[in-house]
């Protein structure tokens, strides 16, 4: 036993290169959720804003957000259903190694993906003039490597329910809508009111906000009206990958 806890770290880690390594040697993941979120970010905060850094800046907090669904979404939605399927999950429950080692390594694959794909938006925003300080540079990228965790949670329960196929189909309809209806894309005030009151049960939405509120462009006084019901949202979020977690092992 005391062996296994010494070995744990090294457990960790390796399962964090082969997650990372896998993922980088699949183009249909790694192309995608790194460079779509930086071209989309260029044509629409960088194209259409034309100069203006208010627009640009504040798009460049919303997606941030946007940047960070796409591998937590996928990495664990999909990848863990087509896990299942192939009994690899099923291998590595009954292995030896310390509980979690699994997700914990995949939750910090996503994470490294995640921060190539924001650094490559916040390049981007540096080239065409946002200035923002140490402080709000650092707030705004621990809100959206944060984002990370409340999309893994919604990809796993998600994985451990569906089939692979199925499951792509899902987590495609999960990322396009909570990119579109939680204000994402295009400020939620333009929006019809049907899509702002969706937005409220969107954790998208929330963290979008957050962002936000870490560059100046949304009142602060505003933090808990987001941050309560984001963390009610991630706990439901927890509840459903646990109990989809559960369902895999009986």
């Amino acid at each position: 036993m005391s062996t296994l806890v010494a070995a744990a770290p090294g457990v960790f880690w390796r399962e964090t290169k082969a997650e990372f390594l896998k993922a980088a040697r699949m183009p249909m993941f790694a192309i995608p959720t790194v460079l779509l979120p930086v071209g989309f970010y260029t044509l629409f905060a960088v194209g259409m804003g034309r100069g203006d850094h208010s627009t640009v800046t504040q798009m460049l907090a919303t997606f941030g957000v946007y940047a960070v669904m796409g591998p937590a979404l996928f990495g664990f939605g999909a990848n863990v259903a087509s896990e299942r399927e192939s009994g690899q999950l099923e291998l590595k429950r009954l292995s030896p190694m310390p509980t979690g080692a699994h997700i914990v390594g995949k939750l910090m694959a996503t994470m490294a993906f995640s921060a190539i794909a924001i650094a490559l938006i916040y390049a981007v925003a540096a080239m065409v003039g946002v200035k923002l300080s140490a402080t709000q540079w650092a707030l705004m990228a621990s809100t959206q490597i944060t984002a990370v965790i409340p999309f893994a949670l919604i990809g796993l329960g998600v994985g451990y329910r569906m089939g692979s196929k199925s499951a792509v189909a899902i987590v495609n309809v999960l990322f396009l809508g909570m990119a579109v209806m939680g204000g994402l894309w295009i400020p939620l005030a333009l929006m019809p009111e049907a899509i702002q009151t969706i937005a409220w049960v969107l954790p998208s939405y929330h963290l979008g906000e957050l962002a936000l509120m870490a560059v100046g462009r949304s009142e602060i006084a505003y933090f808990w009206l987001h941050a309560g019901p984001l963390a009610l949202l991630s706990l439901a979020a927890a509840v459903f990958a646990w109990t989809g977690q559960q369902r895999h092992a009986a």
